[in-house]
């Protein structure tokens, strides 16, 4: 391949986010998780049922911090699996002090794009990241926006 060639990914060009997409977000940040079906083999839990072109597993040591950024087009559900976590939010644009909630296993989270956020791993976690982009280093940075970091601006001693 010739050294000036692009890789698959750098060609691919992120479409826009459609109101008929957003009509079909949920409208809280921390959704709980239920089996939808259950019997003497197991539990069926649905996670997510949306067109998505990425997925994730995250490992995260107790004390990691992950993400402070936004995405301007990327939206992601976090399934966590294991651990806990205090979630930093906020819309892109805003002063007012970020929403912090907790999530734990078998809740996820819901990233809409231009949504300043960030995750503080309270315990070693594991979470499942379903992605409406493809993951892609070069359309992930692309798309992404680095910010300062959220959890200095809140107390997360009471979490």
């Amino acid at each position: 391949m010739p050294s000036n060639s692009k890789t698959p990914n750098e060609h691919q060009v992120l479409p826009p986010v459609t109101e008929e997409e957003r009509r079909h977000w949920p409208t809280d940040a921390v959704l709980d998780v239920h089996p939808e079906f259950e019997d003497d083999r197991g539990q069926i839990v649905p996670i997510l049922d949306t067109m998505m072109k990425s997925a994730l597993l995250i490992n995260s040591v107790r004390g990691a911090i992950r993400a402070n950024h936004y995405h301007k087009t990327d939206w992601h559900y976090c399934y966590f699996t294991k651990g806990r976590a205090e979630y930093i939010y906020r819309p892109v644009g805003s002063r007012a002090t970020p929403h912090v909630t907790r999530v734990e296993a078998g809740q996820m989270i819901f990233t809409p794009p231009m949504m300043e956020h960030a995750v503080v791993f309270t315990e070693e976690s594991s979470m499942l990241t379903l992605s409406r982009n493809p993951r892609g280093q070069a359309l992930y940075e692309a798309d992404i926006v680095r910010i300062e970091p959220l959890e200095k601006l809140v107390d997360l001693s009471g979490f």
